[in-house]
């Protein structure tokens, strides 16, 4: 159960909410302040979601509160540069590393006056699914400590359920901003790959994968947040023009493709699958064509065919030092490496030949769909210790069973939004996940806002489970 007593009054209020108080003088920014780090303080010690507090984050800057993001705290994942803070990048590699300067990203958010209130814990090297590091320890999930808000981008994921932050700035390269989201009842989005220009920072294992996730608890936010940091720059060769971004047509219904296991026989727990198919269901009492349709997949797709492109990078990036002393990584991203380093280059070749027929595929479904509606992850949060569930609908289900569903729309380019769609198992969140062609990012979150509105915004408030008395 939350303790719902534990949230501050201030805490409680949406980004959106904030900024509008904030900007009409009904309080000020050091009330802000004092609320936040009064929170944080409480509770932090017991999530260990933020590994990094900046307590004169509201005095720095010069942006008013009128600004598009004024006085909204943000948290950054530990994994993207921040000028002056210590970035680790989850890895005792860089625990004494400064950013040199401000990613892209993170200058943008800085422009638009948000305050950047600190970093969020991940995964080594953002190579995991669930938040743990040897530097920093593990992240736990706001609403049940014994079990892992889920990675790499936990950290972000259980600031934001428990408000610490109003809105996360993360990296999602296989599904790390979208399978916390919906582990701990957030929302979150991932764009299309080159919308957010990514960089300066660190090498990433998988280049073209990774892109610059919003994590909020309403779609209203992440709208809000995502639009001031669009546009075109050269440091990302990647990075695209706003104008690439399909217009929205207000009111118009659309055709979606419901496909509950994705066309590759997941194995998807029956609380899971309940949550997803009353989502679907909602949307087409709402007046949109739902249709039952899987991707017209390539034969039968296997993420671990396209694993050796993550394996690879690592072995690139970090062989060297791992050959010098292999004691300084996490043993789960030790074996990464190993089996980079061990990698034939065909493997290498046959998934990027894979990705390109899966690309194909998914352009010929949204030829006759708008959106495609899925699961975003086919379990709840397990426990802590552990880097996956033992078992999915009462399978093995292995170190990857967790995160399928997400992954393919990496390698695809595509955005995609995880919403709350209720509880599940245990009575932890469930999340939906909506795809779109590539640049409808704004069709994809703006049915994504409709569904949330369906479910009666049951998640916007923080959540507590932890003992927060003063």
């Amino acid at each position: 159960m939350s303790n719902d007593k534990a949230i501050p009054e201030l805490v409680a209020l949406t980004a959106a909410e904030l900024r509008a108080g904030l900007a009409a003088g009904h309080f000020s920014r050091d009330e802000v302040s004092a609320q936040y780090l009064r929170h944080i303080d409480r509770v932090n010690p017991q999530l260990n979601a933020l590994v990094r507090i900046d307590r004169d984050a509201w005095q720095r800057g010069h942006v008013h509160d009128d600004a598009a993001l004024g006085g909204v705290p943000v948290s950054i994942k530990d994994n993207l540069w921040v000028d002056g803070w210590t970035t680790s990048n989850g890895s005792r590699l860089f625990r004494d590393f400064r950013a040199p300067e401000d990613a892209l990203a993170v200058s943008r958010l800085r422009a638009a006056g948000a305050v950047l209130i600190g970093a969020s814990n991940c995964s080594e090297f953002a190579c995991k699914g669930n938040t743990t590091n040897p530097l920093h320890g593990a992240t736990r999930h706001p609403l049940d400590p014994s079990r892992t808000p889920g990675g790499s981008s936990g950290g972000a994921a259980a600031a934001v359920a428990a408000g610490l932050c109003a809105v996360a700035l993360a990296t999602d390269a296989g599904g790390s901003v979208r399978r916390p989201a919906a582990h701990v009842g957030v929302v979150g989005f991932k764009p299309t790959r080159g919308v957010i220009a990514h960089g300066p920072g660190f090498a990433e294992p998988v280049y073209d994968n990774s892109v610059i996730g919003l994590l909020a608890r309403s779609v209203e936010d992440v709208s809000q947040t995502f639009e001031p940091l669009l546009g075109q720059n050269a440091r990302d060769p990647l990075s695209v023009s706003p104008a690439m971004l399909a217009p929205v047509v207000a009111g118009r219904r659309l055709r979606i493709a419901y496909s509950p296991r994705l066309g590759l026989d997941f194995a998807v727990d029956p609380g899971v699958a309940r949550a997803v198919d009353d989502a679907a269901r909602r949307l087409s009492e709402a007046g949109h064509r739902v249709e039952l349709r899987d991707p017209p997949w390539p034969g039968n797709v296997d993420e671990a065919d396209l694993m050796p492109l993550q394996l690879a990078g690592l072995a690139l990036i970090y062989g060297d030092a791992f050959r010098r002393d292999p004691h300084l990584f996490d043993p789960d991203i030790a074996s990464q490496i190993e089996a980079g380093l061990a990698l034939p280059a065909v493997a290498v070749a046959a998934a990027l030949e894979l990705r390109k027929r899966l690309f194909t595929a998914l352009r010929e479904l949204f030829t006759k769909f708008d959106c495609l509606l899925t699961p975003t992850t086919p379990c709840v949060a397990w426990p802590v210790e552990s880097n996956a569930p033992p078992a999915i609908e009462g399978k093995p289900a292995g170190a990857r069973g967790h995160a399928v569903f997400t992954p393919l729309f990496n390698h695809t380019y595509v955005p995609a939004c995880s919403i709350p769609c209720g509880l599940a198992e245990h009575d932890l969140p469930a999340g939906a996940q909506i795809v779109g062609p590539m640049y409808a990012d704004r069709t994809v979150l703006q049915l994504a806002a409709e569904l949330e509105a369906l479910q009666g915004h049951a998640f916007r408030r923080p959540v507590v489970a932890l003992s927060t008395n003063p």
